[in-house]
C-alpha cells in the first residue's frame, strides 16, 4: 500500500530551469536584437521580427531577474545601437557627435532590459497547468513587452516609438492586421504567437488541441485582410522635393531652400493641381515676419493656381513653432484665417532641449550646439482645401499614434507627411521613416504622400503599395491624382481601447500570478529566502543572475 505525499509537498513544485545557460542566453539575445534591427530598413527582412521575438523569449525563460536584466540588455543593445546609427550624423563632423547615438541607443536599451525582467517572473511565476501556460501564458508575455513598448512610446520627454515590431511589417503580409486592431495590436499578437509557438515546444504538445492558439494566432495574422475603406474622389497633387541645403548645419545664403524649392516647382506653371506641397523645412523664413518671403509665396501659388502646403518655422509671442500652413495666393489675409499646424511633438534633443540648466550642466558643448526651442503644437492636424479634408503630420509625428487618430477623427481623406531628412543624408533614417508612413495607410485606409526635402519621398496608396516616388539627393516633383477615402478603421476607433487593454492587463495580469505564486501552499519562497541566508555573497550573486 503505497503512501500520500503531505499536501504541501504534493504542491510544492521546482523552480523553472533556465533553458539555456546565461552566456548562450546572451548570445541568442543578441542575435534576436541584430535580427530586429534587419526586420527593419533598409534590410527590411520583416520575417526576422518574429524570429528576433522568439530568440528573445527563449533566452529568458527560467531566468531570475538579475539573469534578465543582461539578457535584455544583450538584446536591446543588439536591436537599438545599430538600429539608430543614423542619430550619430545629426551633429556632422563635430567630434562629440557619438554622443546623442550613445544617449539615446543606451537609453533605449536600459528600457528594453528593464522590460525583460517582468517577462522573466511571468514565465517563472506562472502556473504549471498544461493548457494555463498554452493560452494563459502567452496572453501575460505578449500583454508584458506590448506595454514596454507602449511606456518607452510616450516616456520620458514624450517618448520614442521608433522600434515597434508592428512598424517592422509595413512591407509584410501581416500590415493589414493594423487596420483592425493598430499597431499596437499588431505587436501584441506576433508575440502572442511567438510565445504560443514556445509553449506548444516547451509542453511537448504534440495533440490537435494543443497547436489551437498559436495556429488560430497565426491564421489571424495570416488571413484577415485590410478594412476597407470608401472612395470619396481624388485630387491632385504636386510634391516637390527640392533638395535645397536643409541640415541644421547646412551652410546656406539667405533663401537659399525657398529657391530651390521654386524652382523644383517650375512645371507646376503649366501642369495645374489642386494642391502643392513643399516639405518640413521647405521655407527659410517665417512668411509671417518676413515681407519677401511672404511675396514669393503669394507669387507662386497665384503661378500654380493652387495653395502652397509649406513649411517654416514660426513665431509666435515668445513662442517659436515648426508650423505647415496653406499658403494662397492672398497670404496671410486669406478669407478665413490662414490654416497652419504646429508639429504637436518636437523632438527632444533636436528641436528642444527639456531641462536644459541640467543638461548643459553635463555636456555644455553640445547643448549650447542646440539654439532651437520648439513650442508643442495645439491645433487640428487637418487642413481644409474645398470640401477635402488633408491631414498632416511633421516628420517624426508620423510615429505619434494620437495624433494620427486624431487626424482621421477630424475628417482627414488623405495625408500628407512633410519632412526633413538632410541631417540623416546616406542612413536608414529616411527608409525607416518611410516605412512608418506606409503602415499609417494601411492602418488607416488613407493616401499618404510621404515628401522629404532631400528623398526618399513617396506617394503611397492606401493598401501601402508605391504610386510614385523619388530618389535620394535629387530634386524633383511627385504629381498626380491622389484618392480620398473616407470612413474610420476599427484600428482607429478601437486602438485606444487596445492599448489600455494590453496595459492594464500587463499590470493586473502579473500582479495575479504573482499572488497565486506566492500564497500557494508550499511556495518556494520561504525556504528559499532560509536557505539565502546561509550563502555567501558570492553565492547570492551567482543565483540573482541565474
Amino acid at each position: 500500500m503505497s503512501r500520500s505525499r503531505p499536501a504541501a509537498a504534493r504542491r510544492r513544485r521546482p523552480p523553472i530551469r533556465p533553458l539555456l545557460p546565461l552566456g548562450a542566453a546572451a548570445i541568442a539575445a543578441a542575435l534576436g536584437g541584430f535580427a530586429l534591427d534587419a526586420s527593419f530598413p533598409a534590410l527590411g527582412i520583416w520575417a526576422l521580427a518574429p524570429v528576433a521575438v522568439a530568440l528573445s523569449l527563449v533566452s529568458l525563460i527560467g531566468r531570475r531577474a538579475g539573469g534578465a536584466l543582461l539578457v535584455g540588455l544583450a538584446f536591446g543593445a543588439a536591436f537599438w545601437f545599430p538600429h539608430i546609427d543614423w542619430s550619430a550624423q545629426f551633429l556632422g563632423d563635430n567630434p562629440q557627435a557619438w554622443v546623442p547615438w550613445v544617449a539615446l541607443a543606451g537609453l533605449q536599451t536600459v528600457f528594453t532590459g528593464l522590460g525583460a525582467i517582468p517577462i522573466a517572473l511571468a514565465y517563472g511565476w506562472f502556473p504549471h497547468g498544461r493548457w494555463p501556460r498554452l493560452v494563459g501564458l502567452p496572453l501575460l508575455v505578449a500583454a508584458l513587452w506590448t506595454a514596454r513598448e507602449l511606456v518607452t512610446s510616450n516616456w520620458p520627454y514624450g517618448g520614442f516609438a521608433w522600434g515597434r515590431i508592428g512598424m517592422s511589417q509595413s512591407a509584410s503580409p501581416l500590415a493589414e492586421v493594423a487596420s483592425w486592431v493598430g499597431v499596437t495590436g499588431l505587436t501584441f499578437l506576433i508575440v502572442l504567437f511567438c510565445a504560443a509557438v514556445i509553449e506548444v515546444v516547451r509542453v511537448r504538445g504534440r495533440r490537435l488541441p494543443a497547436l489551437i492558439p498559436a495556429t488560430a494566432t497565426a491564421l489571424i495574422l495570416l488571413l484577415v485582410p485590410q478594412w476597407q475603406t470608401s472612395t470619396a474622389g481624388t485630387l491632385s497633387v504636386g510634391a516637390v522635393q527640392g533638395n535645397g541645403p536643409t541640415a541644421y548645419f547646412d551652410e546656406r545664403e539667405d533663401w537659399a531652400i525657398l529657391r530651390a524649392q521654386l524652382e523644383a516647382s517650375e512645371p507646376l506653371k503649366t501642369e495645374p493641381v489642386d494642391l502643392v506641397v513643399w516639405p518640413e523645412g521647405g521655407v527659410d523664413y517665417d512668411p509671417l515676419q518676413d515681407p519677401v518671403t511672404a511675396a514669393e509665396l503669394s507669387n507662386a501659388a497665384r503661378a500654380y493656381g493652387a495653395p502652397i502646403l509649406m513649411n517654416a518655422a514660426s513665431v509666435k509671442g515668445e513662442d517659436v513653432f515648426n508650423t505647415s500652413m496653406l499658403w494662397t495666393a492672398d497670404g496671410a489675409d486669406v478669407a478665413g484665417g490662414l490654416q497652419t499646424h504646429a508639429k504637436r511633438h518636437p523632438v527632444p534633443f533636436g528641436e528642444y532641449v527639456p531641462d536644459r540648466p541640467f543638461f548643459e550642466a553635463i555636456v555644455p558643448d553640445l547643448i549650447g550646439m542646440i539654439g532651437r526651442e520648439y513650442t508643442p503644437g495645439t491645433d487640428a492636424p487637418v487642413v481644409r482645401l474645398a470640401d477635402t479634408v488633408v491631414g498632416l503630420a511633421i516628420c517624426f509625428d508620423v510615429i505619434a499614434d494620437d495624433l494620427i487618430r486624431e487626424g482621421v477623427r477630424d475628417g482627414a481623406q488623405v495625408f500628407m507627411f512633410q519632412t526633413n531628412n538632410a541631417d540623416f543624408r546616406g542612413t536608414d533614417e529616411n527608409l525607416q521613416q518611410l516605412a512608418f508612413a506606409r503602415m499609417r495607410a494601411i492602418e488607416t485606409g488613407r493616401t499618404v504622400v510621404n515628401l522629404s526635402t532631400v528623398g526618399t519621398s513617396q506617394i503611397i496608396a492606401p493598401d501601402g503599395a508605391t504610386v510614385s516616388a523619388l530618389g535620394v539627393d535629387q530634386s524633383g516633383l511627385l504629381v498626380g491624382e491622389v484618392e480620398l477615402r473616407e470612413g474610420l478603421t476599427p484600428g482607429v476607433v478601437v486602438g485606444p481601447a487596445v492599448q489600455l487593454m494590453i496595459l492594464w492587463g500587463a499590470v493586473l495580469g502579473l500582479g495575479l500570478v504573482a499572488a497565486l505564486h506566492f500564497t500557494r501552499p508550499g511556495s518556494k519562497a520561504r525556504p528559499a529566502a532560509r536557505r539565502a541566508r546561509g550563502r555567501s555573497d558570492a553565492q547570492r550573486v551567482e543565483a540573482l543572475f541565474r
